[in-house]
């Protein structure tokens, strides 16, 4: 089968399409037949080698759609469901970004049934690291929770279902984003942070100690990258979300897609031979909605 690769870090250009043996599903484990596969800024982050992994081959790519096409001993999918998964990992030899991925079967959840394959892989890494930070922050409806980076892809995800359980949302992105912020749910919108305003952040734009500052005393900060997250101060409890694959989770947001509850954004399609274009137009910024890989095309 072709996978996308590094075998050196650096910029889109060290991206490769290889040839690599198809993997099997063992006990636990299924086989997908990739459909499509988003290309994430976790991605550029393996590529530039910022979770390290010198001087081995490294597999691309967390997100997938496509159909079972094999399953190990003791699986709870059957040959040709039609799923979603995270394939969660940093320094891996095969990533999503190939045409077959094994995948632990409770990290799968049934596909959405209201759009198609592209759009359905758009959700498991940002739509879990969303559901799962809003988890950390513990928000009861009413209160105030500031999500920056608003417009993106995890903060959109994290405006609407934050929005949908009663928290009252603003979205902090650039002027040229209100809009679209405020279509997802958010109540107000801002391009700024004030201090000591919210009763919790989501820092989906990795902003860091500034965030911190716009959280009441006592309130809660939650960031995306673990090893950005600020120390708490002023009573603030701060903390990041580690995404996890979550297969139950996963199908909830799944549901919530199928009921028009949460959105999905693609930005441009390109080939599994094109990856190097697709991180090329993910490095130069901007892009709203995802950019996604169709091993078929």
């Amino acid at each position: 089968m072709r996978a996308a690769v590094v075998n050196a870090f650096g910029g889109p250009e060290v991206v490769e399409v290889v040839e690599a043996e198809v993997p099997e599903p063992g006990a636990r484990e299924v086989r997908i037949k990739v459909a499509a596969a988003t290309v994430n800024p976790v991605d550029a982050g393996v590529r530039q080698g910022v979770f390290g992994g010198a001087g081995k081959r490294i597999g691309l790519g967390w997100d997938v759609a496509g159909t079972v096409d094999a399953v190990g001993v003791a699986s709870a999918w059957s040959v040709g469901d039609e799923v979603v998964a995270l394939d969660y990992g940093m320094v891996k030899p095969l990533g999503t970004h190939a045409e077959y991925v094994v995948v632990p079967t409770d990290a799968v959840a049934l596909a959405p049934r209201t759009v198609g394959a592209v759009e359905a892989a758009t959700l498991p890494l940002n739509g879990l690291t969303a559901a799962q930070a809003l988890d950390l922050l513990s928000l009861s409806a009413g209160s105030s929770l500031l999500v920056t980076g608003a417009a993106g892809a995890v903060g959109g995800f994290a405006v609407q279902l934050a929005a949908r359980a009663g928290v009252v949302v603003t979205g902090l992105a650039r002027a040229g984003d209100e809009e679209l912020v405020r279509s997802l749910g958010a109540d107000d919108f801002v391009t700024e942070g004030r201090a000591g305003a919210f009763d919790a952040v989501l820092d989906a734009a990795v902003l860091g100690a500034p965030a911190l500052e716009w959280v009441r005393d006592g309130g809660a900060y939650v960031g995306v990258i673990p090893q950005a997250a600020p120390e708490g101060v002023r009573g603030v409890r701060a903390g990041a979300v580690e995404v996890g694959a979550d297969g139950a989770r996963l199908a909830e947001l799944v549901g919530l897609v199928d009921s028009g509850a949460l959105s999905l954004r693609v930005a441009e399609t390109f080939s599994l031979e094109d990856a190097g274009k697709a991180h090329a137009l993910l490095a130069g910024g901007g892009v709203r909605g995802r950019v996604v890989l169709v091993p078929g095309a």
